[in-house]
């Protein structure tokens, strides 16, 4: 691994006492392993004078008593009082001579790393803007990454390991990831409008709209996504939300290939029920219907005999008062406007597409309000659990 080329046995330690450990390192050099992002130089007994090889796509980090001392690029250096300022503050180097003293070296591979898997363990539930029911979805792809800061990388995720792969970034953030692919992928089906069985459909606007997200969680850590592929977004097709869907989607393309709306069809069910009951209005109309049949069912004709039913009906039977009216809560998203019942409102909030700061409005509000500030709506934020730690 190292130039000393000793024999690994846990990642972390090296076999041997060599004479290395006695004396004082002259050159330090690392060629790394395709999937090493961070690897520590095993000694810290260095020289100022010392040679520092650095290949292409790494970086040489100093770190002496857990400060960043100084990052060197590619190339070979000679180490000195000249190109390290800070260690000469650090540890008071004399004038003259080969000055031994102690400090961390760390490589940092700054090369993309690809074709790391991602994948979601359990089934995310998003939930669906057009048809207001939750929808089961596993997600699966592969992204890549870079390591853009090399000091923020090791002082905030590498800590004191000694070795730091590609493998430890995945387990690092997988959570992460799935975290911010759940919420992202709400956002996004909320934004475009669209239902949850047809995401395939924009499945690469869905990777890019991830990414960016990632991203900005990413960059405080100093890491950049360079990529981000979803390879399948896949739901239950026997789940009973997903049947209603697509049920729903079959019936409205009925109804547009048969030319009429789905008022039309409630009009045509109920001339039909009045044509079987007895006496002289179902005849008249099961003569209207057979008319009406053979003409085609039309806007003009769905109304006259709408019409005649009205006025054959008994006059002592007496209508039910009007079904009560919903509360509908007008949301705003991505300062889009969109309206919601209560328990769509519930279900948005649960899935964390709507928070306490989101503003509301609702008919008889002054003006618009957090949603957290909406007495009703307060018992529903108690009830949502905050957002998993990061592993």
């Amino acid at each position: 691994m190292g130039i000393f080329n000793k024999q690994r046995t846990d990642g972390i330690t090296y076999d041997g006492q060599g004479e290395e450990r006695k004396g004082f390192i002259d050159r330090i050099k690392y060629n790394g392993e395709e999937n090493e992002l961070v690897w520590k130089f095993p000694y810290e007994n260095l020289s100022i004078g010392a040679q520092l090889v650095v290949n292409q796509s790494q970086e040489a980090v100093f770190v002496k008593g857990g400060a960043v001392a100084d990052i060197f690029g590619f190339g070979t250096h000679t180490l000195s009082a000249n190109n390290i300022p800070l260690l000469q503050k650090l540890i008071n180097i004399p004038f003259g001579g080969k000055t031994p003293f102690t400090a961390e070296v760390w490589y940092v591979n700054k090369t993309i790393h690809r074709n790391l898997k991602f994948g979601t363990s359990q089934p995310i539930d998003l939930l669906d803007p057009l048809y207001g029911v939750s929808i089961p979805v596993r997600s699966f792809g592969e992204f890549g990454v870079q390591i853009t800061d090399s000091s923020a990388f090791i002082q905030q995720i590498v800590g004191t390991l000694h070795l730091f792969t590609t493998h430890d970034i995945i387990e690092q953030f997988k959570s992460l990831v799935t975290q911010k692919l759940t919420a992202s992928i709400s956002k996004f089906i909320v934004q475009k409008e669209i239902t949850v069985v047809k995401i395939n459909a924009y499945i690469d606007e869905v990777a890019n709209y991830v990414r960016d997200a990632i991203n900005e969680e990413f960059a405080q850590y100093g890491v950049r996504i360079a990529s981000f592929n979803i390879s399948s977004l896949n739901f239950d097709k026997e789940d009973p939300n997903v049947q209603k869907i697509l049920d729903s989607q079959s019936e409205a393309a009925k109804r547009r290939m048969e030319g009429y709306t789905y008022q039309q069809e409630r009009q045509l069910d109920v001339m039909e029920t009045a044509a079987g009951n007895e006496g002289g209005a179902g005849q008249m109309m099961g003569a209207g219907m057979g008319i009406g049949m053979g003409f085609g069912v039309g806007g003009a004709f769905g109304q006259q005999m709408g019409n005649m039913a009205n006025v054959m009906q008994p006059q002592n039977v007496q209508n039910p008062p009007p079904p009560p009216v919903a509360t509908i809560y007008h949301v705003l998203l991505n300062n889009t406007q969109y309206q919601y019942d209560l328990p769509a409102i519930e279900k948005y909030i649960q899935s964390g597409q709507i928070d306490r700061d989101t503003l509301i409005w609702k008919s008889g509000m002054a003006q618009w309000t957090k949603a957290g500030d909406c007495p009703e709506l307060q018992n529903l934020f108690n009830a949502v659990p905050p957002p998993p730690p990061i592993v």
